[in-house]
C-alpha cells in the first residue's frame, strides 16, 4: 500500500469508476479534470499493487488561508472499512498543517450516516447552523434548493 499524490493522468484512471464505487449513482460531476490538474499538492491517491483503491480531493481555501477543505474522498468497495478512507484523511491533515492550515471542513448529506459517524469518529464536530433534519444539524439548501448538508469542522 502506497499513499502518493495525485496525479492530471489519475483523472483517466477514477473518472470511469466514480459512479461504480458511489453504488451507481451520478457522482462523476462531482471530480472533474480541473481538481487533477490544479489540486495535486493537497490531494492524494491510495495505491495497492499498482491499482488506486482510494483517493481525497482537498485544498486549501484561497478566501480562508488556514482552512482546508475535503471535497471528495472515495475508497473501492472491495477495499471499505479496511482503515484506508482514514489513511487518507491522515495524509490531509499532515498536508493541510504544511501549507499553514489550523482547520479542515467538509460536507454531507445528513441521511449519510455512515459518513457522519466516520467523521465524527476522526474527530469532526458538526457544526450547528441552528437548523436540523430527522434532528442533524445541517445548513439549509447548502447544495441547492432541497439539498441540504451536515457541515464539518476539524481543528489541526
Amino acid at each position: 500500500m502506497h499513499i502518493r499524490a495525485l496525479h492530471p493522468s489519475d483523472y483517466a484512471l477514477l473518472s470511469p469508476v466514480l459512479d461504480e464505487w458511489w453504488g451507481g449513482r451520478s457522482v462523476g460531476g462531482l471530480l472533474p479534470r480541473l481538481f487533477f490538474e490544479h489540486f495535486g499538492s493537497t490531494s492524494c491517491v491510495l495505491e495497492e499493487e499498482g491499482a488506486i483503491k482510494g483517493f481525497l480531493v482537498g485544498f486549501v481555501s484561497q478566501s480562508l488561508p488556514t482552512v482546508a477543505y475535503i471535497h471528495l474522498v472515495g475508497v473501492s468497495p472491495d477495499k471499505r472499512k479496511q482503515g484506508y478512507g482514514g489513511l487518507l484523511y491522515e495524509r490531509f491533515f499532515d498536508l493541510a498543517a504544511v501549507h499553514g492550515c489550523s482547520e479542515v471542513h467538509c460536507i454531507t448529506s445528513p441521511v449519510n450516516a455512515g459518513s457522519i459517524a466516520f467523521h465524527t469518529q476522526l474527530g469532526f464536530e458538526i457544526v450547528d447552523t441552528g437548523d436540523a433534519v430527522d434532528g442533524i444539524p445541517v445548513k439549509l439548501d447548502y447544495a441547492g434548493p432541497g439539498q441540504h448538508r451536515v457541515l464539518f469542522r476539524k481543528q489541526l
